[in-house]
């Protein structure tokens, strides 16, 4: 059975008591995103409101999608991939473990310069599939048809990153190629490897959201116990 989010404390200048918010909550009000599940339409759909919403918010501090997915629905990761470069702030993309098909996309899609593999990670591309190639054969050729347009707006995509002829990259994408950070960032999907692309980072407001959330949780020395938990269990 799983234990469930953790819930920390929540300073809200209207009100004289800290509110308990779950730990991604808390995480989403300092910029901070996760695509840590396949790419669903429930997650692609989180993901794009919750980005909308902050640059409403606030569209001057820039955003970080924390990326360790195996890819998912083609059409899913087009959205997440259009929302990045939709919000008027720049959005940081970091793989922590792997991102494999699009959610390589997703990776290579976010702001120039501030694209990060992390030492260890893999970033896996390959051509897009279908999962609607059935039925009658008008229907097949029309779906295949698709298919292919959208390999070859994808394989665009990585020849401008990579600056690669597009028969390279339309090889490249004919099997499975999982690339180390080194690889991916000679390949242009990310611009740097782990540490050093947080590098000159300390004046950005998200990133410094993300040092007080830890720095005060040092300073206030929070006991396990007291810690509540969500009674909504996070699957991994």
């Amino acid at each position: 059975m799983p234990v469930g989010v953790p819930k920390l404390p929540y300073d809200i200048p209207e009100d004289e008591e800290a509110t308990w918010v779950d730990l991604y909550n808390r995480l989403y009000r300092e910029r901070a995103l996760f695509l840590f599940k396949s790419l669903s339409p429930e997650t692609a759909n989180q993901i794009v409101g919750l980005m909308i919403f902050l640059n409403i918010d606030d569209c001057t501090q820039e955003q970080f999608l924390f990326i360790n997915s195996t890819g998912g629905g083609v059409m899913h990761g087009l959205a997440v991939h259009n929302a990045v470069n939709f919000v008027l702030p720049d959005v940081h993309t970091l793989c922590l473990g792997l991102a494999a098909s699009m959610a390589a996309f997703i990776l290579a899609g976010g702001s120039q310069t501030k694209r990060i593999a992390f030492p260890n990670s893999r970033v896996m591309i390959h051509q897009p599939t279908s999962a609607f190639i059935k039925g009658y054969l008008e229907e097949v050729l029309m779906d295949t048809d698709l298919v292919l347009k959208l390999r070859e707006e994808i394989a665009n995509f990585f020849v401008q990153r990579s600056h690669k002829p597009f028969w390279v990259v339309f090889e490249d994408l004919e099997r499975d190629a999982f690339l180390s950070p080194e690889e991916a960032k000679v390949y242009g999907i990310v611009d740097s490897i782990g540490l050093e692309g947080l590098e000159g980072l300390e004046g950005l407001e998200g990133l410094e959201g993300l040092t007080r959330i830890v720095n005060s949780r040092r300073r206030d020395s929070i006991e396990l116990d007291s810690i509540r938990f969500a009674s909504i269990g996070h699957d991994a």
